[in-house]
């Protein structure tokens, strides 16, 4: 297996800017074990919540976005209004495997994250990034 790139840890930390929330189209995965956890955080049922927040999409349900600018239904404000319970998918930004294949891929992410590299942020170890990565 050939030594990653990344293997000196990375420069992260979230600034609340929202920019992950929002911008172009895409899916933010949930499971029906997210779903209900949101569901009871917001004091509403399921199906309400399925109803009311998601679509299924190829089998899967994905959060709703606003179909104009690409918003996360739950991004009022530039904050995240499910924050505590927001998905695992979420949780996980930005150490997803398309954002650090290649450094690349991390310097094109750090133009749409402000938290990407930022001088003032945290080196995460290489190890941390792995537990991401793989949970």
């Amino acid at each position: 297996m050939s030594e990653k790139w990344y293997k000196e840890g990375l420069r992260f930390h979230c600034t609340g800017c929202g920019k992950c929330c929002t911008g172009s189209p895409g899916y933010v995965w949930v499971s029906d074990s997210e779903v209900k956890e949101i569901s009871q955080f917001l004091q509403i049922s399921f199906e309400e919540c399925i109803k009311k927040y998601t679509r299924k999409v190829v089998g899967r349900l994905s959060l709703l976005e606003d179909y104009l600018s690409y918003d996360c239904v739950f991004l009022k404000d530039k904050n995240c209004q499910i924050y505590s319970t927001r998905p695992k998918q979420c949780r996980k930004f930005p150490w997803w495997l398309e954002n650090l294949k290649t450094k690349k891929d991390w310097e094109e992410e750090a133009i749409r994250c402000e938290g990407i590299n930022h001088v003032d942020a945290p080196l995460i170890s290489f190890g941390e990034i792995e537990k991401q990565v793989d949970s």
